[in-house]
Order: structure tokens, then C-alpha cells, then sequence
């Protein structure tokens, strides 16, 4: 079995176990768990979780050429050690935006703010469990209940930074750090894309005006060597013509 038919094969099951672990977590934080209940839970999550890191090692092992495939495939390794961005890719259906005419610019500009906003969603949703299960119970902790917590990471993500609630635990203050890194990532993301639209749209009935590219370039060119072949054939036909 190579690593295309274990990914083709596992895709599913692992969708769903990232759904069983959104769950479990969020019922752990959110519920603030005790005895029984809270080992079911956190069983959940472990054994979710593991599934994603044995799944991400065994494509990697089959990998025939494992370096290569691990420098083009970093987005395997961001759902292995964050499982729930997985359900991004359930907004696929949302990139094929129906009545317009598709082109690699705009398939991808939609991909991007789909999957991005999607991706923004999540980041914060995690964010808020995370902190909040660490924050909770901390001595002299301020971030106490779901409600602070997801108005902290929406102010973190933003880089808004109120000051009104701050993690005192260093796990907490982790979650923070990286909260504002995705934050800034997704920011100048969807900005690029936002720039890119503006520019299409300014230059549209400017084709003119537009520089052509490689692509368009070697087109032409192929284009220019099929008609001077079919010319250069035909003048020969018409010398040997008695």
C-alpha cells in the first residue's frame, strides 16, 4: 500500500474522529468535568489524537521519499497536532461559488477567505478551551467562565489587546502567544487576498495594459512554431509539385 491509498482510505474515519474530538474536549472544558465523567472525556481526546499522529507517521513512513514529502505536506502536520482543523475541509463546498465563471485567480482567492475564515474560527474556539482550562482554576486566575475566554481570544486574535483579562499561568500565556501569531498569519492572509480582488477588479477591460505571463508566453510560442511548420511543409509540397 503506498501513501496515497492509506490517505484515500483513512480520510473519513479520521473526519469523524476529529468531530469526536471537538466534542469531548468541549464537553471536558466546558462542563468543567469531575471523576468519571471527565476520564471518558479526556480518553476520547487521547485516543482521537493518537489516531492523527499514527495516521500522520504511517503516510510519512510510506512516503518514498520522506523528505520531500514532509516539507510539501506541513499542512498534514498542523491537523496531526491540531485535529479539529481537519473539519476545515468540510467548507469545500463553499469555495465553488455557483453563476461565476471559474479561473485559477478567483478559485483560489475563494478558497483562501473560505478556508481561512474557517480556519480563524477554529483557531479561536480551541484557544478559548485551552485557556479556559488552564485559567480556571488558577490562584488569582481572571479568565473563569466560556464567556470571558472567547472574549479574550477574539481581543488576542485581533491583537486588540484591552487588557481586561490576562492569562497569570504560563500555559495560558502560551496559548496566547500562539493565538496572536495565527492571528497576524490569518490577518495578512485574507489581506493579500482582499488586494489581489481589488486589483483584478481595477484592471478588468484593462487587458491591454496587462503584462502577459510565462504561461501566455510559451502558448504563443508554441503557437508561432505550429504554423511555421505547417508553412515550411506546404512550400515543400508545392516544390515537389511537377
Amino acid at each position: 500500500m503506498d501513501e496515497t491509498t492509506w490517505h484515500r482510505r483513512t480520510r473519513t474515519t479520521l473526519l469523524v474522529a476529529s468531530l469526536f474530538y471537538l466534542v469531548a474536549y468541549s464537553w471536558r472544558v466546558i462542563a468543567d468535568l469531575t471523576g468519571p465523567a471527565r476520564t471518558v472525556a479526556t480518553v476520547v481526546v487521547i485516543v482521537t489524537w493518537a489516531m492523527f499522529i499514527v495516521d500522520y507517521l504511517v503516510r510519512l513512513f510510506l512516503a518514498p521519499h520522506k523528505w520531500q514529502w514532509f516539507r510539501s505536506h506541513l499542512p498534514a502536520l498542523a491537523f496531526a497536532l491540531v485535529p479539529v482543523l481537519r473539519l476545515v475541509r468540510l467548507l469545500s463546498a463553499l469555495t465553488r461559488a455557483p453563476g461565476l465563471r471559474p479561473s485559477a485567480g478567483r478559485v483560489l482567492r475563494t478558497q483562501i477567505l473560505v478556508y481561512g475564515a474557517g480556519a480563524a474560527v477554529i483557531l479561536i474556539y480551541i484557544s478559548t478551551l485551552a485557556v479556559l482550562e488552564v485559567e480556571r482554576h488558577a490562584p488569582g486566575g481572571t479568565i473563569t467562565t466560556f464567556g470571558i475566554a472567547i472574549w479574550w481570544a477574539c481581543v488576542t486574535v485581533t491583537t486588540t489587546g484591552y487588557g481586561d483579562y490576562t492569562p497569570v499561568t504560563d500555559a495560558g500565556r502560551w496559548v496566547g502567544v500562539g493565538l496572536m501569531f495565527g492571528g497576524v498569519a490569518l490577518a495578512g492572509v485574507i489581506t493579500a487576498t482582499l488586494a489581489s480582488w481589488v486589483l483584478e477588479r481595477a484592471g478588468r477591460g484593462h487587458d491591454d495594459q496587462e503584462p502577459a505571463t510565462r504561461a501566455q508566453v510559451r502558448e504563443l510560442m508554441a503557437k508561432i512554431d505550429a504554423l511555421s511548420a505547417g508553412d515550411g511543409g506546404s512550400r515543400n509540397d508545392e516544390g515537389r509539385t511537377p
